[in-house]
């Protein structure tokens, strides 16, 4: 930027009259930013210069920039604390794969192991079902619960009556469903839950991958 377009800004972002059409706002923009200690110059401007403000009528410069920093700090805060929460979660989940894991692989048959699944996660995590679901190719509703639901190996949210009914014998809220490994046979592994919001197409799939890897060791086994 030439010196006299640069003094002309500073001639007029101090305040003296000048034509209007030898501004350009973009100029000034590009001007200020090249300039950031402007301000530091002129300090007498901040406290001159007013902005409209939706709640406050007019604030100045200063108060404005406050303002702002106060919401970026605010945001920042928010999102720290959904981080530290997010982390907690999984931690807890880890903790709690890794115990039952171990417990699952002194598991001598197939009863037992449904049994320690099922007991542990409902008392964990307060699920109302849990359960191993074979599919056979006569059964159309698993069949298609297994090509459709399933397609891309994981399923989180609601189903329809009778999907529910087939998969746990009663109507319930949401559910987490993947399959496992084709040499565990066709196999469903199935969480519902009472509320219809627990699960849902948006959540991680953390818990569901930890089990599936665990029982796609441990089925072919049994």
């Amino acid at each position: 930027m030439s010196d006299t377009k640069q003094s002309v800004l500073e001639v007029a972002c101090a305040g003296a009259e000048l034509d209007a059409g030898l501004l350009d706002e973009a100029i000034i923009r590009e001007y200020l930013l090249d300039n950031p200690d402007f301000f530091q110059r002129y300090p007498e401007l901040l406290l001159a210069m007013r902005l409209p403000h939706a709640e406050r009528g007019v604030v100045s410069l200063v108060e404005r920039r406050q303002e702002l920093l106060r919401g970026r700090v605010n945001q920042l805060e928010e999102e720290i604390t959904q981080l530290l929460s997010m982390a907690s979660r999984n931690e807890k989940i880890f903790r709690f794969n890794c115990a039952l894991s171990s417990e699952l692989l002194d598991c001598e048959d197939m009863d037992e192991l449904r049994q320690l699944l099922s007991t542990q996660l409902q008392s964990q995590y307060g699920f109302s079902h849990v359960g191993l679901i074979t599919v056979h190719d006569l059964d159309s509703m698993l069949t298609d619960i297994w090509r459709k639901r399933l397609d891309s190996g994981y399923y989180f949210g609601r189903l329809t009556l009778e999907e529910s009914q087939r998969l746990f014998g009663t109507d319930v809220g949401s559910v987490a469903l993947t399959r496992l490994s084709h040499d565990c046979g066709r196999v469903i592994f199935a969480i519902a839950s009472h509320d219809g919001s627990y699960f849902h197409p948006e959540m991680d799939h953390m818990l569901m991958e930890q089990l599936r890897l665990m029982l796609e060791h441990l089925l072919p086994k049994l």
